[in-house]
This record gives C-alpha cells, structure tokens and sequence, in this order.
C-alpha cells in the first residue's frame, strides 16, 4: 500500500477535478488521512459538520479516487481529528463570537444514516425545492408514494450530479418507510456490485439473494457504474424480476439515460423502459434564486436582494455549487466579522467559481441543425415553418440555458432578432419540457453531442 499521504494527495488531485473550486476549498481543504486498517481508511476531519457533509454528500467519489489509486480499499471512515481542527484555529475564536455558533446554524442531530435501510432522514419530501427544473420528477414521486408498485414501476431519474436526484429518491424511500410501513432499502450500485461480489467469494449468493428479495422498495442510486459489470448486471436483472412480479416499487437514479449508459445490458434497458423515465436539468434564474433563499436560512448569512439577485445570475451550475458558495460566503462572513459588500460576494465568486464553458455559437448552430438534419443557413432565416422554427427555438434555449449567452446577444446572432423573440422561445421550450418527454430525451441527446 502507498503511504498515506501519497494516497490522500493522489485521491485530492483527481477529486479537484471533480467538484467545483468552492466546494474543494470548503470541504476537502483540511483532511487528511490519519491511518488504515485492514482494507478501511480513516480520513480527519476539523469538525462534525464537515464529517456529514463529506460521509453523505462525495462518499461515492472519494471511495472511488482512493481505489483508483489503491484497489484493495473496501471502505472509508470520517472522524474528527485535534490534528485537523487546530487548522482551523486561526478564525474559531472569531466564529465563537458570532451570535448563530456553527452548531447552532447547522443541527446535526438528526443527521444519520440508517443502518437498516442506508436512508438518510434529512432527505424528506418538505425539505426538497421544487423547480421548474424537477417538477415533472416530483409530480412523478407523488404519483408512486400514493399507489407503491404499481404506478409507474420502475421509476427512472436521471441528469447531471448535483441536481437532487439522491435528495427525491430517498425521500420517496423514507415516506414509504414512514407512511406506509414498507420495508425499503437504498443502496449505491458500487455498493450493491461489492456485496454481490464479495458473496461470491465467500460462497453466500443464496444468502445474498434472499438478502435483496425481502424488501417492499428497492431503490438504486448511480446505476451508470454498473457498465462493463457483466455478472452484477445479471444478478440485477433477476431482482429486477422478482420485484417487479411481486409489485414491489423498484427505484434507479443515473447520471445520464440508459440508452446512453455504456456496456448496459439491452434486457437491463428494456426493464427500465417498462416505467417512467424523467429527467432532471440544472436550475434556470427563477430556481436558482428559489434555491438560494432555502439554502441561506440555515447558515443565518445577512445578503441583500442585489447580493442574491448576483450569485442567482452568476452561479449557472448545479445545486451543490450553489451550496458550495454560500457555505463560502458564511465562512467569509465569520471571518469579516460584518455583512459581506456585492463586492466581496463578486470576489468571492470570481475567485471560485469554476471557469465558464468556452463556446462558439456558430459551431453550436451548426450542431444543431445537423441534429435535424437541416442546413445551417436556414436557422438564421426569418422563416415560420415549422420544421425550421422549433429546432431555432431549442438552439436558443440551450444557448441561453446551458451557456447562459443573454437574450440580446443570442437574438443578435441568429439572424438579428428581437431578445423579446428570444425570451418567447425559451418560455415555450421550458413549458413543452414538463409535458414532453420526447422533448426532454431530445435535449438530452443534443447535450451529449454538445458536450
């Protein structure tokens, strides 16, 4: 095994990679790995919040970066180390002084995770925000936890990370526990592939299957990692079955839709496709700023509306980089001791936010219109047909939502229309994606080809 701090600094350089400058600074900054026992790491960390937010929010992915490094890594264990707390030594006094103490902003009491049933209790239906970027998936939600089993069974929710997909699956798990007494359990598909791998070592499979067939509700988390595991697909593919004969609700979460999921079995796909499948995309303005008064009222942060109206129109990316700033600004405003200025806030934001997507619209355009096999020239046309309309009015959606390019700019180079035009078609496509699933699949494929 490589030294421990060989094997910490590898592990951070790929999850730097991974998650945006503001959440590595707040959350990974002061860790460390303070030993190893029989396959099990042991990572330190300054504090119990810290400790949460690490254990429930990038488990997954710092598991995975300390294996791609050390294979034999089974597990990994937070605890709070004095060596780790004393780094943060040079603000805890003034943090003591303010009126909300840490404690006091970030109750942590209740945050557990179940050992029965891996469900974590914070994750409840009250606590999720509904947006125009994930109503579709909560209307569906409602539509299961009132008849389990038998309205849309599979349920299959997919988009970017980040975007609450684990928040509403496991709130689904935990009213179903609650309301309805039904024996749930949540796992990850990592987790569920170690299990079925390691019982076959240990010649328990029976005991492995009787295990995953008792429950009521089984809810899979990640299931993209499940490429290229042939036999764990297998073995998934059987519980699919007898679960579903059974009418017991069966549960998936993906990073993208399976058809897109590489090394998937197509029987595997076409059990998914037996339900709903609905997407989740990142938050427009309205969600945003939606989603960052929610996110403040715990951290007890004294923002004004510009202030607000600023991180809502410069924070395009998911709900965790939304999260990951405001727990920023709360610890720089611990510090200033004092409200913290638009200024800073535009410093702070500039100093770690993640670069913007570098684009060109032309080539955008032209992407598109390949999509839909027109010629490119036509989407600059002032034209009203149909055939030529609605793929102008998704280019400039996706230009607008996924590139945040303004409303001028994008009427401006595609044929100098009006930004009023512009404002009209984005309305249009984001009220036709919560009745259209084939809109919705069709956005997402145009993204992977834009990606």
């Amino acid at each position: 095994m490589p030294e421990l701090k060989q094997l910490w600094e590898s592990a951070m350089g790929e999850i730097e990679m991974s998650v945006s400058p503001a959440n590595f600074s707040t959350w990974f900054k002061n860790t460390s790995l303070i030993k190893e026992e029989s396959g099990v790491v042991f990572v330190g960390v300054p504090n119990s919040f810290v400790k949460e937010w690490l254990s429930s929010k990038y488990h997954l992915l710092i598991l995975k970066s300390l294996r791609n490094t050390y294979e034999e890594i089974r597990s990994v264990e937070y605890v709070i180390s004095k060596q780790n707390e004393q780094r943060f030594s040079h603000y805890g006094e003034q943090q003591n002084t303010q009126k909300n103490t840490q404690n006091n902003q970030f109750p942590l009491g209740d945050l557990y995770i179940n050992k029965e049933n891996n469900l974590n209790p914070r994750y409840t239906f009250d606590s999720f925000i509904i947006g125009s970027f994930n109503e579709l998936a909560y209307a569906a939600s409602q539509a299961i936890i009132k008849k389990p089993g038998f309205v849309y069974n599979p349920f299959f929710i997919y988009g970017q990370t980040g975007l609450g997909k684990t928040h509403l699956i496991q709130s689904i798990g935990n009213f179903l526990k609650e309301k309805h007494n039904l024996k749930v359990f949540y796992t990850t598909s990592e987790k569920y592939s170690y299990d079925y791998t390691t019982s076959v070592q240990n010649n328990n499979i029976n005991r492995f299957k009787e295990k995953y067939r008792q429950y009521d509700v089984f809810i899979m988390d990640d299931i993209q990692f499940l490429s290229k595991k042939d036999r764990t697909q297998e073995e998934l593919f059987h519980l699919f079955n007898e679960l579903y004969e059974n009418n017991k609700q069966i549960i998936f979460s993906s990073d993208k839709h399976h058809n897109y999921i590489p090394n998937l079995e197509d029987r595997l796909k076409s059990r998914f496709s037996q339900g709903m499948i609905v997407d989740v995309f990142q938050p427009d303005y309205e969600s945003r700023l939606m989603i960052i008064k929610r996110k403040l009222e715990p951290l007890a942060l004294n923002l004004s509306d510009e202030v607000l109206e600023h991180i809502a129109t410069h924070i395009n990316g998911n709900i965790r980089e939304i999260e990951g700033i405001l727990n920023t600004l709360s610890c720089q405003e611990q510090l200033k001791l004092k409200p913290l200025s638009l200024f800073d806030v535009k410093e702070i934001i500039k100093n770690n936010s993640k670069p913007k997507k570098m684009f060109d619209i032309v080539e955008i355009t032209k992407k598109v219109a390949e999509f839909y096999n027109l010629d490119e020239g036509v989407i600059y046309k002032k034209t009203r047909r149909k055939e030529i309309v609605r793929p102008r009015q998704i280019l400039m959606y996706i230009l607008r939502e996924d590139f945040q390019t303004s409303f001028p700019m994008i009427g401006q180079k595609l044929g100098g229309r009006d930004h009023t035009t512009v404002i009209h078609a984005c309305e249009k496509i984001r009220n036709d994606l919560k009745k259209d699933s084939g809109l919705i699949q069709e956005l997402e494929r145009l993204r992977l080809i834009l990606q």
